[in-house]
């Protein structure tokens, strides 16, 4: 019974390199600290960086134009001033009109 079992099995099943093999291929996939699921989610994370810093990079670009833009010019300064801090001179008021959307 057992001889018949064990004859029908194939001879790379039987073969203890392939088993070693076998294992070890799974306990890299699977059990180590490095292993497939974690590589694959590092790779992901490592994307999305990538597409951040590229993003941050331009970013950088248009505010560094926009700074020489201001410091250039001293109207272009005070109307970016007025704007954005709600700046004034003495004797102005200012409204500030802010559309609600419901």
């Amino acid at each position: 019974m057992i001889n018949e079992f064990w004859s029908r099995i194939p001879w790379y099943i039987k073969n203890k390199y392939v088993l070693t093999t076998i294992g070890f291929i799974l306990w890299l996939a699977f059990f180590d600290q490095h292993n497939l699921i974690n590589q694959i989610s590092f790779k992901a994370e490592l994307y999305q960086l990538n597409k951040d810093k590229e993003y941050y990079q331009e970013e950088i670009v248009e505010i560094r134009e926009d700074l020489e833009e201001l410091l250039s010019d001293n109207r272009k300064l005070e109307k970016f001033a007025r704007e954005r801090y709600y700046m004034k001179k003495q004797n102005e008021e200012i409204f500030v009109f802010v559309n609600e959307e419901d």
